[in-house]
């Protein structure tokens, strides 16, 4: 049969028994030093009330005179028992040189002799001891009557008995005892409110549960590719995995107990994480990467705080910038399976009418259009995924009304393009730049355009050491004012509904993330036929040559 396992107390009932013991020891103690020393100071002040009384009934003249008298204790029998009430003492015995009582708190005790030292006395000095008496252990003092000549006439001694005192001193024993149980049970009482305030916070766990959990805490932070921010209430940076500080860009940093605006990142991403709402798979935008960010709010009442999970999104974002392309130049062909399929139909059927001639002419006219910018895209740009794309974005501009064009000075060798700067890359930034072109430089009903008027035009050649990208189209162009605007994440020429219902807004920011990531700047503004004009470098390195050596390169 299995034993069950005996979980061990939680951290805060530890805590709690451990204050508990602490609080009784500490009034414990506290107790017991009162005790003593109050028994102790009990015991010097009884000495010195029954020293003050004995002195000052010594000292009364009524004393001396009576002293002499032959019936002493006729006159100090009264005036001692008065003295006793008064000074709340237990016996004021009045005594001659020889230790006869003249004065005594039982009058048959009158006449007896003093039990006690009286030594010190006789020789002129007033002391005090303990001694057990007629009455039981007392503390007491004697001091001697002098008359006018300096003599010893007579003794005096006061005293309080030990269960006097000890009567006292239970009386503060009590008081003490009671005021300890108070502190106690305030100790008790706010240890216990501590402890359960403990408990709530560490949900009942024990200092090993705990330990586990900050072990496997730090382990799975650690473990963890996909990046962890974690905000306090103040939007501060409470804690940062290494996915995190990888994915934002904050390696090298220390960024926790940093403000989220003092992170440097992008202004788009800043308001998602500053926003009190929760965010759902958002695309942000950061200098080299695309990230898809979560948020969630912690809340128990008020807000405490926020959790952003990010995901990096930069290579599934170039693959499918590379799938649209792909997909671009499938419906090329198609486009152009489709017109070929309908020129064939003309050229048979004026072969089926007898008009030989005039089929051949077609098909010949029609070949060389077709062949004019594949001639030209090849004969220039020696690169074969820059001249693929820009045979499929021509088929795809021509589907749209929109003549694609390759300016003059465009060209690039085959090898130019270093192995450090990606050809999807390339893909991304002149893909996006030609689909914006083209769909700015659409014509659209009522615009009143005349056909062939609709032109984007390409230029990719080397410039320096850079290369050289720019798109310019003869579409509206840029409002004034938004030349920074446009690279922003959610910036579209269809509107803001638009870009946040069909996905646009996105292209201008991948290109200016491609350039910024290649070392590479991005430029918009108006081209001379009135439409937009984007121009981007990217660095070549030493290979890159100017247009007119391109002859004189081996």
């Amino acid at each position: 049969m299995r034993t069950p396992r005996i979980r061990s107390r939680s951290l805060a009932g530890q805590l709690f028994a451990v204050q508990i013991v602490l609080v009784a020891a500490v009034v414990a103690g506290c107790a017991a030093f009162a005790w003593i020393s109050d028994r102790a100071e009990a015991e010097k002040a009884a000495r010195r009330q029954v020293t003050a009384t004995a002195t000052a009934v010594a000292a009364s003249p009524a004393v001396a005179a009576a002293a002499g008298a032959k019936d002493p204790s006729r006159e100090l029998q009264p005036y001692a028992e008065r003295v006793r009430h008064d000074t709340d003492v237990d016996f004021v015995t009045i005594m001659s040189p020889r230790g006869t009582r003249w004065t005594h708190p039982d009058p048959a005790r009158i006449g007896e002799p003093f039990l006690g030292h009286t030594g010190p006395a006789l020789e002129g000095r007033v002391f005090a001891e303990t001694y057990t008496g007629t009455l039981g252990p007392s503390v007491r003092a004697v001091a001697p009557v002098r008359d006018r000549n300096g003599r010893v006439t007579a003794l005096v001694s006061a005293g309080i008995t030990v269960d006097a005192i000890s009567a006292r001193h239970r009386r503060q024993v009590v008081a003490l005892l009671v005021f300890a149980a108070a502190v106690l049970a305030l100790g008790g009482a706010g240890t216990y409110v501590l402890n359960r305030r403990l408990r709530r916070h560490t949900h009942g766990m024990n200092a090993t549960e705990l330990a586990r959990m900050h072990d496997y805490h730090e382990a799975a932070l650690h473990a963890v590719r996909e990046g962890l921010l974690m905000l306090d209430g103040q939007r501060r940076v409470a804690l940062v995995n290494d996915g995190g500080r990888e994915l934002l860009g904050l390696r090298g940093t220390d960024a926790v107990g940093r403000h989220v605006t003092e992170l440097g990142l992008p202004r788009s991403l800043t308001d998602a994480l500053l926003a009190p709402e929760p965010r759902v798979d958002e695309l942000h935008l950061t200098a080299d990467r695309t990230l898809v960010v979560n948020t969630s709010p912690v809340s128990g009442g008020q807000r405490r705080g926020t959790v952003v999970t990010l995901r990096d999104h930069t290579e599934l974002q170039a693959l499918s910038g590379e799938l649209d392309s792909v997909r671009g130049f499938a419906e090329a062909l198609r486009s152009q399976a489709h017109e070929a399929a309908n020129r064939l139909h003309t050229v048979v059927s004026l072969i089926e009418l007898g008009r030989a001639e005039e089929a051949i002419g077609f098909a010949t006219a029609e070949l060389e259009l077709a062949q004019a910018l594949t001639d030209q895209v090849v004969a220039a740009v020696a690169e074969p995924v820059l001249a693929a794309l820009l045979l499929g974005k021509a088929a795809h501009a021509n589907e749209h009304g929109v003549e694609l064009l390759l300016s003059p000075d465009s060209h690039v060798d085959d090898g130019l393009l270093p192995p450090a700067l990606p050809t999807r890359d390339l893909v991304t930034v002149l893909g996006n730049l030609i689909d914006n072109a083209v769909d700015a430089a659409g014509p659209r009903p009522g615009d009143g355009l005349p056909a062939g008027a609709a032109r984007v035009t390409v230029t990719v050649r080397p410039d320096g050491d850079d290369l050289l990208l720019r798109v310019t189209d003869t579409g509206p162009g840029l409002a004034p004012g938004t030349a920074d605007e446009i690279f922003r994440r959610g910036w579209s020429t269809k509107g803001p509904g638009a870009a946040a219902a069909h996905g646009h807004g996105l292209g201008l920011a991948l290109v200016r993330q491609a350039a910024v990531r290649n070392g590479g700047t991005v430029e918009a503004g108006r081209a001379p036929s009135g439409g937009a004009e984007f121009t981007v470098r990217l660095p070549l390195g030493a290979g890159a040559v100017a247009p007119g050596d391109a002859g004189e390169r081996p």
